[in-house]
């Protein structure tokens, strides 16, 4: 971009916090992310070694083999609109807490205030989500090295548990989060030097598995079987449970309650269409697999104020986190899928990545792949907190939180938000607490995110085609579409209009009624409370942000805390 040729670090840093002072806010956060940096924390949050390894089993048992072969393409193409879309954005807004900024701009406080807390809701739920799926895995994986059993005591028999006892797993979950929130509150360097080398941990980790299966592993399949559909688990199966009085069919499970299916009660035939199980509907199901793991690649906007060049470096960050992971992820999902042994084994094995890697390589490669894939869940979770900090500080910032100080206090020393880490790390792991919240947290996380993903994007739309308002040009966006961008965004939309439909039904209608609930609580919130006091971004004049910035100065030279 001309306006940053021949200019040093420092005078693209100073340009950088001139643009955010135009945008409102003072320069609260250490500005130490490079281009690569940003784009390894949204690439860390998408995480192959991650969604696309921990419902590998999910897509398989609805559509079989060709669910990744073809499956995986599809859903990278239409997500990749959604990124392009998102990346402009970040190009003509780059501060953090993104999307709802955006939404504000483009919408008004009330547009922005809804995007916020989905966007909130998202993170918080993909941050549970990552962490107590990762503490599964690697309490999983502790059994397999040394042959432990379910059943045998953890921690000496310490309050009864098993290694197999939720409270167990939410014992190993605190002890994942614990070093991920420190290394975030002392500071962006180490968290993005993290970042980084988990770029090379997932691509590196990737090739490396690749290459013993497709070198080292007993079992080599034909194309014919890469393309093969099989459902090993029908979809009215999937969707139906056993109630009280020994029947079983369609329900909504709630912990121990079982109740009779809302949906199947609403909707007359969908009985019977899931019973036949088309090949249309298992193969649409199946998309969780993929759609879950591209999400979170927003966090490239939330560190926009940690970034140098950010006007371009966020939105290439947002962008090139999907079209990398598309690459990556294909090979490990080929990788995996040439070498199942038994489609119907590997579907319902306990993990199957694992169960794969361990009936075609010897213990010790088998080992390696696990903890490839155990170290790709953790550096996942690391970012994940540092995208979810940052949204929770720029709302807290403007008023649009509970307790806002809270969020947007920032260590004059450290320059992090830590209270909001602390906080929201802590509301993470409670969202975990119940054994059953579980299997909403892994999937809300995909409905919430991509709503807070396509509300600016539709506000972006609308005022290009009404030529009102404000919406992205190639003046004030130099990651710019071009003429091709209503096209994309209008993809873009109906897309995520699509898989919101497609994910609120059965077997994941937890997940719908969840959101209506948290949809009907947050209407409740805004005409009792928010509409009254919620004013949208605040914009600081010059010079009560010249004094913020000397202040944080100021305290950061004398070293208070």
């Amino acid at each position: 971009m001309a306006e940053y040729k021949g200019k040093s670090r420092e005078e693209i840093i100073k340009q950088d916090v001139k643009e955010l002072h135009q945008l409102g806010y003072a320069q609260k956060l250490f500005r130490e992310m490079g281009g690569f940096s940003n784009f390894a924390i949204s690439f860390s949050i998408i995480s192959i070694l991650t969604g696309a390894m921990l419902l590998y089993g999910y897509g398989l048992k609805f559509a079989g083999p060709i669910i990744n072969t073809i499956g995986w393409p599809i859903v990278s193409i239409f997500t990749f609109t959604v990124a392009a879309s998102m990346a402009e954005l970040a190009s003509a807004y780059p501060t953090a807490g993104g999307l709802y900024y955006w939404a504000s701009r483009l919408g008004g406080r009330a547009t922005g205030w809804w995007t916020a807390w989905f966007n909130m809701m998202g993170q918080l739920t993909i941050t549970a989500g990552i962490d107590i799926a990762a503490a599964i895995y690697i309490v999983g994986m502790i059994q397999g090295f040394f042959g432990i059993p379910d059943d045998a005591p953890a921690l000496g028999g310490l309050f009864g548990w098993t290694w197999t006892s939720w409270g167990f797993y939410l014992f190993v979950m605190a002890l994942i989060m614990i070093p991920q929130a420190l290394i975030n509150i002392y500071g962006i360097r180490l968290t993005a030097l993290l970042n980084d080398f988990s770029v090379y941990w997932h691509i590196g980790g990737v090739f490396i598995i690749a290459i013993l299966l497709f070198f080292f592993g007993k079992t080599h399949n034909p194309w014919s079987f890469m393309v093969s559909t099989q459902t090993v688990v029908n979809p009215l199966e999937a969707s139906s449970a056993e109630f009280p009085d020994g029947t079983i069919g369609p329900a909504l499970v709630l912990g121990p309650l079982v109740l009779k299916s809302p949906l199947f009660s609403l909707i007359p035939g969908l009985v019977e269409l899931y019973r036949s199980a088309p090949f249309f509907l298992v193969f649409a199901l199946a998309f969780l697999q993929a759609q879950w793991t591209y999400t979170g690649y927003d966090a490239s906007a939330h560190v926009a104020e940690e970034t140098v060049m950010a006007r371009l470096n966020s939105a290439w960050g947002v962008f090139l986190s999907v079209a990398v992971s598309s690459v990556v992820g294909y090979i490990v999902l080929m990788a995996f899928t040439s070498a199942i042994p038994n489609v119907a084994d590997v579907a319902n094995a306990a993990n199957p990545v694992l169960y794969i890697a361990y009936h075609n390589l010897s213990k010790f490669l088998g080992d390696v792949v696990a903890v490839i894939v155990a170290g790709g869940m953790w550096l996942c979770g690391l970012a994940t907190i540092t995208s979810m900090s940052r949204m929770f500080f720029a709302f807290g910032r403007d008023g649009g939180t509970p307790y806002s100080n809270v969020f947007y206090e920032i260590h004059p020393k450290l320059r992090t938000p830590v209270k909001s880490i602390v906080v929201t790390s802590v509301l993470a792991f409670l969202l975990t607490v119940y054994s059953a919240a579980y299997y909403v947290v892994t999937s809300i996380s995909t409905i919430t995110l991509y709503i807070a993903y396509v509300i600016p994007i539709f506000l972006n739309l609308r005022n290009k085609l009404r030529k009102q308002g404000e919406y992205t040009t190639k003046e004030n966006a130099p990651w710019y579409l071009g003429r091709f961008g209503p096209f994309i965004n209008a993809v873009a939309i109906v897309w995520v209009t699509f898989i919101t439909i497609l994910f609120c039904m059965p077997p994941n209608e937890l997940t719908l009624w969840t959101t209506v609930v948290f949809v009907l609580a947050l209407l409740v919130y805004w005409y009792a409370y928010a509409n009254k006091h919620f004013t949208g971004p605040r914009k600081a004049s010059e010079e009560e942000m010249r004094r913020i910035e000397e202040e944080l100065e100021r305290l950061a030279a004398r070293g208070d805390d």
